[in-house]
């Protein structure tokens, strides 16, 4: 069963930065692409980026785009989330989530395709 402990999340204000971290079970073979989604009160959850199994290929919501970025360190089993620019509509909790894919360079961000969950990090932008 393959495990992600999402970390790093906090208060900041608007404007600030912030870097959440996932660490996950070492995936024993194949593919697997990481995702990070987020959920706000009453709302829906949402994909906000992704990166795929060899680190080449990223995808990132409208909303995040230029603001976000992914990348992942496969010695430390870990993929990070750098958020700058935050805004208050970035609030919500973030989740980690991992799926095997069929191929390396494979990216989604749809939430029916992912397996395994984190327990999810709260994120508040406020000042």
């Amino acid at each position: 069963q393959l495990q992600l402990v999402e970390s790093g999340g906090g208060l900041v204000q608007p404007g600030g930065s912030l870097r959440l971290s996932c660490a996950h079970s070492e995936f024993t073979w194949g593919y697997y692409a990481i995702a990070w989604f987020r959920q706000a009160p009453g709302k829906e959850r949402e994909g906000v980026s992704c990166i795929s199994s060899d680190d080449g290929s990223t995808d990132y919501s409208d909303s995040v785009k230029g603001r976000f970025t992914i990348s992942r360190d496969n010695v430390k089993n870990t993929v990070y989330l750098q958020m700058n620019s935050l805004k208050p509509e970035d609030t919500a909790v973030y989740y980690c989530a991992a799926t095997q894919v069929p191929e390396a360079s494979y990216v989604s961000m749809f939430t029916d395709e992912y397996d395994y969950w984190g327990q999810g990090t709260q994120v508040t932008v406020s000042s």
